[in-house]
């Protein structure tokens, strides 16, 4: 029985090329073709391993020709999200996610070969305002509907996958909703408003919960939706949550109450400073805490992801450069000391040689939070485990 011709747009970002080079190698797999509007970086192109790479706009009709030449028969959209810094941007991105998956349905819609179709959505669809629903299932409606941002494309997209589904029952339609992606690869407006230092705004009163998926969860999730059988709408979430400030503490960020009213001016003073990581839209949306019924999910889909939201906030932050060198840290706290009569900690031996990386590592030293390390009994030197995982764990 012959395997699968896949085509996977987006492939110049993280999950669509990571997806692209998992499949590639996948026994049940004949020929992966990632596609995009631009050439991939070299990082990109190494994660897309023995996938070939086409580029095409999406937005052109011509992406039909490719379909039916190579005779695709399953289409992975995972390009429909952005990340887009400032208006202009945001008008290129929005017509790439609607104009792009139009075209794409399209072009499936025509095609006799295609047979599958897996569409990346996000869970701000549920809407991000204190008269929606605190959890919220793959049937949850929102109150208040976005009326712009990547929400309000997702809404838009969705409802062309709906309209194809009704003009071609025939094909398999699969529609993960994600839970913000995070790790050390990817890089959105949630990752760079929680890399921000010192001081990291947010909504005065709202300390809300916030639920996360490490970025090889999406890539694992993908690739499995896209080999099965399962049609319809799945939420995608790490287990467990964190409120918004103890995300930004973990991050070793100052988290800074601002009233409602006033984020529009504070969001102006910061481009006018330069202070960057600061978005209106970012701190407006998580100050909903929504957060997702992941049943389906484990129950129909049968995937469970490995990394808890916590596991992945955890694996994110090890990436960060911490935003007060080690060696001054360790210089206040023994005056400190000093000062209260207190003989400081002796430094152990290994902290003053440690690398870059390794000091990012070592945030997990601070008290309530998960050791990223193992200590190595000989040398007393940390050992880091893979994805920033406890050597030795067992999943």
């Amino acid at each position: 029985m012959a395997g699968l011709t896949v085509l996977i747009t987006g492939v110049t970002r993280y999950i669509g090329s990571a997806l692209a080079g998992r499949l590639a190698a996948h026994p049940d797999v004949d020929r992966v073709i990632g596609v995009d509007a631009a050439m991939p970086e070299p990082a990109a192109r190494a994660r897309m391993g023995d996938a070939e790479f086409a580029r095409a706009d999406i937005r052109n009709p011509l992406i039909s020709r490719v379909i039916e030449a190579a005779g695709v028969d399953t289409v992975v959209h995972a390009s429909a999200s952005s990340t887009p810094s400032g208006p202009a941007a945001r008008s290129m991105a929005k017509e790439m996610n609607v104009l792009g998956t139009m075209q794409l349905l399209a072009a499936c819609q025509r095609s006799d070969s295609v047979r599958h179709l897996i569409v990346r959505s996000t869970a701000d669809v549920y809407g991000g305002s204190s008269r929606d629903p605190a959890v919220a299932t793959e049937d949850t409606q929102a109150r208040s509907v976005p009326s712009a941002g990547m929400a309000r494309d997702a809404i838009d997209i969705e409802g062309y996958v709906r309209g194809f589904g009704r003009r071609r029952p025939d094909v398999r339609v699969a529609v993960p909703r994600f839970a913000a992606i995070i790790g050390p690869t990817v890089r959105t407006p949630l990752t760079k408003y929680l890399s921000a230092k010192p001081f990291v705004p947010m909504v005065f009163g709202h300390d809300s919960r916030l639920q996360l998926v490490h970025e090889l969860d999406a890539v694992a999730l993908m690739e499995h939706l896209t080999l099965g059988d399962f049609a319809g709408i799945v939420n995608v979430a790490g287990d467990g949550a964190m409120t918004v400030a103890q995300a930004i503490h973990r991050a070793g960020g100052i988290p800074l109450p601002i009233p409602s009213q006033a984020l529009d001016g504070v969001g102006r003073a910061f481009s006018l400073l330069r202070l960057g990581g600061f978005s209106v839209a970012q701190v407006r949306l998580l100050a909903a805490g929504r957060v997702l019924d992941t049943s389906r999910l484990r129950g129909e889909v049968g995937f469970t992801p490995q990394f808890t939201t916590s596991e992945a906030f955890d694996d994110f932050v090890a990436s960060l450069v911490p935003a007060v060198d080690r060696r001054s840290v360790r210089i206040a706290e023994t005056r400190l000391a000093s000062l209260i009569g207190i003989t400081p900690e002796p430094e152990r031996p290994w902290a003053s040689k440690a690398s870059p990386a390794s000091r990012a590592v070592a945030v997990a030293e601070i008290p309530d939070r998960p050791r990223l390390f193992s200590i190595d009994g000989e040398s007393g030197r940390p050992v880091v485990s893979r994805a920033g995982r406890p050597a030795g764990r067992k999943r």
